[in-house]
């Protein structure tokens, strides 16, 4: 894929101190598909690293392809570079025990966030908001965002081998976004392990015999203040780019204000690529009133589902976006994990919320939003390929009547009460 330049312009990289999208310039980003294009980018970039890399990611599967990554993070650690690596307690499965021991064994900081040890775990506060992320940041000055886990592309958890691999996508990014990939990358991997080791480093600390050198490590490990990314390539193209994090503190909505803002502002077009769509009334509104307008509107979901639940959920919503014009396609030549939007020319965004309640309201997300009409056309390419190889969903398949009534009826009870046990109220 080829790589889109952001050039200077004004704004904060970071979109943490508030709820809008601050867009900024002077980021080289490259559209990246799947994990036949992630991983090799991304293991080029650590090879490369002079000072350290952090990772984050719901599921790291100990495979075949996942090794390419084990090694080039046992090699970083090895050359005396800081690497850090955290996954999701729900994502690791029980290939993780051995991954771990393998990087903890290359001198690589593993962290596991919130780690379900028993069935009673699940009964802890917090323990439904999981870490989404997929994130992977070398020397806060290249990073790697999107929807790709560390597993084979060709491999489903619940269903086994494909012959074509996942849809999926991820973005490159160099330039000022970089710096802010990293402080979430950074504070994710300190939130898990200082949250499980806070109390055994502070005990090692006290009966070490070189106290002053182990307290030194302690707080570099902490620093949170990134060496300065290399200035980025001039470019003439006026073109911006935010990074965008959903977290349970401050940037609680900021991911769907993003998509609401941009869906409202259509003039043309619309698409969405949503592994899970189950969207709020302020999504749904905001594509009723785009179609309205004479936007068209385009939807593709997965054909081949991993979780009946998340199935149920979809379809439940698909007659009312049939009713108000929006164009439903099924993709079953593969699995389909992608998180992509496209709106007219110059709005695109690529990461891993999915526009469901678990990512709207409860996981940790991150996004990366792009203002560019050539990586916007480059992506709407790639929806384009996706869609002409997909099913259509038509009034007729979806169904109607009392069942249709009844299932939807289930699934919003559902999603409430499970919104409800995560400690979300209000309405969805």
């Amino acid at each position: 894929m080829s790589p889109t330049t952001v050039d200077a312009g004004a704004g904060d990289a970071l979109a943490t101190a508030g709820e809008a999208a601050h867009f900024t310039g002077g980021n080289a980003v490259t559209l990246l598909r799947g994990g036949d294009e992630l991983f090799p980018a991304m293991c080029e970039a650590i090879a490369a690293a002079r000072h350290e890399v952090w990772l984050a990611s719901y599921i790291f599967r100990n495979d075949g392809v996942a090794q390419t990554v084990i090694d080039a993070l046992a090699g970083a650690a090895r050359r005396g570079l800081l690497v850090s690596v955290v996954v999701d307690g729900f994502g690791a499965d029980d290939t993780w025990p051995d991954l771990q021991a393998r990087l903890f064994e290359a001198g690589v900081h593993v962290a596991l966030f919130r780690p379900l040890h028993r069935w009673y775990s699940w009964l802890q506060p917090g323990q439904l908001r999981r870490l989404h992320h997929k994130l992977c940041v070398v020397d806060a000055a290249v990073a790697f965002v999107g929807g790709i886990n560390i597993i084979d592309d060709r491999y489903d958890l619940n269903h086994g081998w494909s012959e074509l691999p996942r849809l999926d996508f991820a973005v490159r990014v160099r330039g000022p976004l970089a710096p802010a990939v990293h402080r979430t990358a950074q504070a994710m991997w300190m939130r898990a392990s200082l949250g499980r080791a806070w109390r055994e480093e502070l005990v090692a600390l006290t009966s070490s015999a070189q106290p002053l050198a182990r307290a030194r490590r302690l707080i570099s490990r902490l620093r949170s203040t990134p060496r300065p990314p290399p200035a980025a390539e001039a470019d003439p193209r006026p073109v911006r780019a935010a990074f965008l994090v959903r977290d349970n503190l401050r940037q609680r909505r900021s991911i769907e204000r993003s998509y609401v803002q941009a869906i409202g502002e259509a003039r043309r077009q619309v698409d969405i690529v949503s592994a899970y769509f189950y969207p709020d009334s302020s999504i749904r509104h905001a594509l009723r009133d785009a179609t309205r307008r004479g936007v068209r509107v385009r939807l593709l979901l997965q054909g081949r589902w991993d979780y009946r639940m998340a199935e149920l959920a979809a379809y439940a919503l698909c007659d009312e976006m049939l009713a108000f014009g929006v164009e439903i396609h099924e993709y079953t030549a593969a699995f389909l994990h992608a998180k992509v939007a496209v709106v007219d020319d110059d709005w695109a965004t690529v990461g891993s919320s999915n526009i469901d309640p678990l990512s709207l309201l409860l996981n940790l997300e991150a996004n990366v939003v792009v203002r560019d009409r050539s990586f916007a056309a480059e992506l709407r390419r790639e929806i384009d390929a996706a869609i002409a190889v997909a099913a259509p969903v038509t009034a007729e398949s979806v169904g109607s009547g009392p069942r249709r009534l009844l299932r939807r009826g289930f699934i919003a009870w559902c999603a409430r009460l499970y919104l409800r046990v995560a400690g979300v109220a209000g309405r969805y």
